[in-house]
């Protein structure tokens, strides 16, 4: 037996293990039955809060289903758990990155970087260029909050109200907000989507974040020009009043532009190749500094006491730092967006990362991955149909499984052996499943994105999917990058 002359697993390696009595329609048995059990739970069930626990739960149904064909094909069950440990362990520098995530995120709210960068974004607003506005102000949220969901439920619905008062689109206007919405979900650092792409591939967050810019820019430039040229094609009427926005974030926080000192440090730190655990790191730490500077009334109403002392300042920031906190202000249209979870918020996406790793290396020990891979690059077996294939993985899942994390988790893991085999670095693998799995989620009404978006602006799916500009363009303008093989990263042997 081959499996006989199978060198140990060094620490590094994550190979896809392979098993030659499996064949195709064996392999393919525990992707069938994840993907059935997913659409009956988010589709019929849960809907739009399946994420709370139940896919998870269902990752696992998954790797029992796969462990169940593994034991009728002779794969013992030590095979099979030493794999999933493998994986897990080959996850531990993405999750530890995702509580300091986390922890920056509650720091920067606290301190009111974050409220500044909202602040400071929402005054760029002109009727003449509203719609292109409405991109601007939605991506500079989404990068500060990482997160999509809570930009379009808190500014995108005062943007879509504005929107009527001018005689907008509300349409239009959905589509701008979830063009910007969505290059800031997918660019910042803060975001899980950003975080869990590079884990699937086996890449590293910034090195993923840079390598991204290459389609993401071209995509969210051409989404601009397109809504600067349909804003001077419609007529306005009236003048959007964000007055008691800007009074609502004044009042509650002492915005400054010198906050933004924090920011840019990280980045600077970041350009200069410092380690992303210790950039982030030092940017928790400084947003507490400057939380002390300039907002010490929030740090007192965390830790529920009128004077600041070393304990008290201790409290409100440790309790930022790893456990939901809020700022509320006068405009409840605002609050949700002022809220952190802290490290604390991170857990479900780390929870839903360990399920995946435990459904993948069932798959990969029992040589489901390795035999659908090698089907896969029998179909297409040049580097445009491997990048074409990917695309089509994610948006199928996204369909079918209705949700955006697994349109990631199950390609990524499907496909990293394959781009290693063709010699492609694994930005090429993250970023396609950017560009093609969490972008497009919110396109399809019975995904989980694409209901919740619709449901929290008023505004159905069909209505703003033509004008979600930057989310369809964005799995083209991936396979354009792979057609013409524009910067398309080899791996490169250290």
């Amino acid at each position: 037996m081959e499996s006989q002359n199978i060198k140990p697993k060094e620490p590094q390696d994550e190979n896809i293990i392979e098993n030659k009595e499996l064949n195709i329609w064996e392999a393919l048995i525990p992707v069938f039955a994840l993907v059935g059990m997913l659409f009956y739970n988010v589709f019929f069930i849960y809907g739009d809060d399946a994420l709370s626990g139940s896919n998870q739960f269902i990752l696992l149904l998954g790797a029992a289903v796969a462990g169940i064909v593994g034991y009728f094909n002779k794969v013992s069950y030590k095979q099979m758990l030493d794999e999933v440990a493998e994986n897990i362990k080959s996850t531990t520098s993405a999750i530890i990155i995702l509580l300091m995530v986390g922890a920056l995120a509650g720091t920067w709210l606290i301190s009111g970087i974050i409220p500044s960068m909202i602040y400071y974004g929402l005054q760029i607003l002109n009727p003449t260029i509203f719609l292109a506005a409405c991109v601007v102000i939605c991506a500079i949220i989404s990068i500060a909050t990482g997160s999509s969901w809570t930009t379009s439920a808190t500014v995108g619905i005062a943007l879509v109200g504005i929107a009527k008062t001018l005689d907008v689109s509300v349409g239009m206007t959905a589509g701008a907000v979830l063009s910007g919405a969505y290059f800031g979900d997918k660019m910042s650092p803060l975001s899980d989507t950003t975080n869990l792409a590079p884990a699937m591939a086996g890449g590293e967050l910034f090195s993923h974040i840079k390598y991204m810019t290459l389609t993401t820019v071209p995509t969210i430039a051409i989404t601009l020009i397109a809504f600067v040229i349909i804003g001077l094609c419609i007529d306005t009427t009236g003048t959007p009043d964000i007055s008691d926005k800007l009074a609502a974030i004044d009042g509650a926080f002492n915005i400054s532009p010198w906050l933004f000192l924090v920011p840019i440090t990280v980045i600077l730190m970041i350009v200069k190749k410092v380690s992303p655990l210790v950039a982030l790191l030092v940017g928790t730490l400084l947003g507490g500094v400057a939380a002390l500077i300039a907002q010490p009334h929030i740090i007192m109403a965390i830790a529920d006491t009128d004077t600041l002392t070393f304990q008290s300042a201790y409290r409100g920031i440790m309790d930022a730092i790893t456990v939901d906190t809020a700022v509320e202000t006068s405009s409840k249209e605002l609050n949700d967006l002022f809220s952190s979870g802290g490290m604390t918020g991170m857990l479900g996406t780390i929870w839903l990362i360990i399920c995946a790793m435990v459904f993948g290396g069932v798959m990969d020990a029992i040589g489901a991955l390795s035999r659908i891979s090698k089907s896969v690059l029998n179909l297409f077996d040049s580097v445009f149909g491997l990048f074409a294939s990917t695309v089509i993985s994610c948006l199928g899942l996204n369909a079918l499984a209705s949700d955006q994390y697994l349109a990631i988790v199950v390609p990524g893991k499907m496909y990293q052996k394959a781009f290693e085999e063709k010699g492609l670095a694994p930005e090429n693998l993250s970023r396609t499943l950017e560009d093609s799995g969490t972008v497009t989620s919110v396109l399809i009404p019975w995904n989980t994105c694409g209901a919740y978006q619709s449901g929290v602006l008023g505004v159905p799916v069909a209505d703003y999917f033509f004008y979600a500009i930057f989310n369809w363009l964005s799995p083209f303008m991936t396979l354009i990058f792979a057609a013409f093989r524009i910067k398309i990263k080899q791996i490169t042997s250290k």
